[in-house]
């Protein structure tokens, strides 16, 4: 296991941008939209790990609704796991909270879910595996 990204939630990936770039000097690997989650992602490695710049769609969405609720920032630490489906069923067995009881397509094509905060001292806690034959299972 190790930390694939942290998301950090901000109005406009645009206006972001230059923090990250100019004050950091991270290049921008590219941007795509995950209709599932409602968000536009801009994505940023650093090392081995990456930022993902997380814009809402709409003020419905998850992350619109985090802004709305907490303003901009941090809003998930995403680990990488391998047996995503395997992975959710032992933190249900040992009581975590899920918000998500199965794997389903995040950024970039990678299965994921979401555990609640609840269950991880307040911080939204995302599962990704990457591997490219996972097939999507509810």
């Amino acid at each position: 296991m190790k930390i694939d990204h942290l998301g950090i939630a901000v109005r406009s990936i645009s206006d972001s941008l230059g923090f990250y770039r100019e004050a950091l000097g991270l290049e921008l690997a590219g941007t795509e939209k995950v209709e599932d989650q409602g968000v536009h992602v801009a994505l940023l490695p650093v090392g081995e790990s990456r930022i993902e710049l997380l814009e809402p769609v709409s003020e419905e969405t998850p992350v619109g609704r985090f802004i709305a609720k907490r303003g901009e920032g941090l809003h998930h630490i995403c680990y990488e796991v391998d047996g995503l489906d395997s992975k959710l069923k032992e933190l249900s067995a040992r009581g975590v909270r899920l918000l998500d009881g199965y794997p389903r397509r995040g950024a970039e094509g990678h299965m994921v879910a979401f555990l609640h905060p609840a269950s991880a001292n307040g911080v939204l806690v995302e599962l990704v595996e990457k591997a490219a034959d996972h097939k999507e299972t509810k």
